[in-house]
Formats: C-alpha cells, structure tokens, sequence
C-alpha cells in the first residue's frame, strides 16, 4: 500500500518570517520561501508564488503582522501610519481577489483599535493568526455541504485550483474530493490545464494526486468532449470574488464551463467561503478583471510560443452570470436559488 506525503500548508506564520509553498515552483519542485517584508510579500502575490483568493488573503494579513513587528518608531501614530501604508501596498497586489480586501480590512480594524505599539504587534499577529484557522474552519464545512450534492461514483469536472494549497487546508471546491478520499467514497476528477498559467495542470493534478484522489488532465479545449464520452454528472469551481446577484469572478474559462453546464443539464457549483463575497457589489459587471503580462500567453516556460508584436488579450479572470448557477456552496450551507434574497441569509 502506497503512503501518501500529506499536503503542506501554502503558508505558515514563523514569528520572523513566513514561509511560503511556492506555487510555481509545482509540480516539478516543493519549494518553501521565506519572506522577510512587505516588500517579499507583495512580490509573491504579484508574481503568482500564492494564488488563491483565501491563501492570498492568509497571506497579505501575515505580511501586515511580519511589516508590524520590523517597525521601530516609538510614536503610535507614526507606527499606525506606517503600518497602514503596508496594508496599501498589499491591497494593490491583486485587485479581483476579494479575501485580500477582506483580510486586510480586518487588520486595519485591529491595527486602529491598539492602545501602544506592543498591544497593536501582539494582537495583529494574533488576528492573522484567527484568520488562518477560520478559513480551515470554512473550508472543511464547504467540503463537507460540497460532499452532499455528489454520489458514489460520480465523475465531476473542475477548473483551475480551488484546493488546499490555495487556502488554510482542504481547499474550496477541491474539498469535497479531499473529504471523500478521507472516507473511501469514490469519485472521479477531471482537472483542466486552466490556461495560461496552468493551475489545473501543475497545481490541481498535483494536490489530487498528493492526496490519492482519482484524477485525469484535460486540456480546457476537451471539456465538452469529455462531459459527452465520460459522462460528467457535475462541474465545481472556486471563485475570486461573488457579487451580491451571485455573478462569480473566477479563473479565466469558468464561464465557457457554466454555458456547457447548461447545454449538458448538468449543475454548475461554485464553492466559496462567506469572505468571498462582495456585497457592496450589486453584479458581476462592477467586479474589476485583472489582466496580466502578454508574455503568460506568448511563451510557455520561457520558451516563445507567439510571433513578437502580436496583439495580446490577457484577462485572469472572466465572470459568470447568476442564471447558470445551480448553487453556491459556502460554510453556511448551499444557496440554491433567488440568489439576491437568499445570499445575506448566508453571509454574515
């Protein structure tokens, strides 16, 4: 009997640093690096080393306590301005993700309600702390509502990497899959490569096979093909960012996943936690899509896949409207339907 390496943790908080699984570095090599300041911080948000709305956000809240204790004024406002300037910095890492925002108001929130220098260190290094264990939390109860939709057996398409190494643990919609292989339910998994950087390829098929899971690589241009001859009964993805309707900002190719889900008539699920959600955001039309170098769709490995010069369209992600929703999976609970009324229901 083959024993499986457990995950490791994409972040973890070492009192004069974190320590980061470099995310692309996978699958070739399990790299951690440690990240001394902000400005390591920043630069592993930025140039995709964490990826992942929630490890992203983990990681910003870490990178607010790390910048906290290397400052050295005595005066508590100098030091609230200070640290209020990182929190800036790292806000304007990645603007789709949604969990950044979230971690980083709760930091601010923290960091304005220190009496002293000493108190605002402690408890900044503490909320980033509950955060972490929060999203573990969140993160095992989406597994456990995601686990509910599927039976034994059932094959599930997913997209890009909503699992362990873009969280605290377990992952988002991964997490059912994880769950399942825990307790001897069978499921089948098919992985997209999820151009141009390939999350599903180097990071999803890794983090599945890591864990024993029952996993097959598609390109993203076979999944209607693969739904028709392998007899998808299910497509799952994570999101970056929900708007109060239920439209969901996610990697790049979740909405040609969702129209197919309705050709098919089969349920297109999004598994997010509650801090994934944007309320003050009516619909998916106000949600910010970054777009990204030419060069993640011009070279492959360094290699040059393009002609120089050619005209590049770029965006990370794209944003699927409510209607091809079956439900949004979250820690409370599935929200299946009326996604305006019932969202608030939900997200505390």
């Amino acid at each position: 009997m083959t024993t499986l390496a457990p995950l490791p943790y994409s972040v973890q908080w070492d009192d004069t640093h974190i320590t980061l699984l470099n995310q692309q570095a996978l699958p070739s090599l399990t790299e951690f690096i440690e990240l001394h300041s902000v400005d390591d911080v920043y630069d592993s948000i930025l140039t995709l080393k964490v990826r992942g709305a929630p490890a992203i956000g983990l990681t910003a809240a870490f990178g607010v306590a790390l910048g906290a204790k290397q400052e050295t004024t005595t005066e508590l406002g100098e030091f609230k301005k200070n640290v209020t300037g990182h929190i800036e910095k790292l806000a304007s890492s990645r603007p789709t993700a949604v969990n950044l925002f979230w971690a980083l108001r709760r930091m601010e929130s923290t960091l304005q309600a220190a009496q002293s220098i000493s108190a605002a260190k402690e408890a900044l290094v503490t909320e980033a702390k509950a955060i972490f264990t929060e999203d573990e939390e969140m993160c095992r109860k989406i597994g456990e509502h995601g686990l509910s939709l599927f039976a034994k057996g059932d094959s599930i398409l997913t997209h890009c990497n909503a699992g362990g190494i873009a969280t605290a643990r377990y992952g988002t919609a991964l997490a059912p899959f994880h769950l399942a292989k825990e307790r001897g339910f069978p499921l089948k998994v098919y992985a997209c490569e999820t151009r141009p950087v390939l999350q599903g390829a180097r990071l999803t098929a890794w983090e599945l096979m890591q864990s024993g899971v029952d996993v097959t690589l598609i390109s993203d241009n076979m999944a209607a093909h693969t739904i028709l001859q392998k007899r998808i009964n299910g497509i799952i993805v994570g999101a970056d960012r929900i708007a109060a309707n239920g439209d969901t900002a996610n990697k790049i190719g979740t909405l040609g996943l969702a129209i197919l889900a309705r050709h098919f008539s089969i349920p297109f699920y999004v598994a997010s936690p509650s801090s994934t959600f944007d309320l003050s955001i009516k619909s998916g039309s106000s949600i910010p899509i970054e777009e990204r170098d030419e060069a993640e769709i011009t070279f492959i490995q360094g290699v040059r896949i393009a002609p120089e010069n050619v005209k590049t369209f770029n965006p990370a992600f794209d944003v699927t409207p409510n209607q091809l929703i079956t439900g949004i999976i979250t820690e409370n609970g599935i929200i299946a339907s009326d996604f305006v009324k019932n969202i608030p229901h939900f997200v505390k």
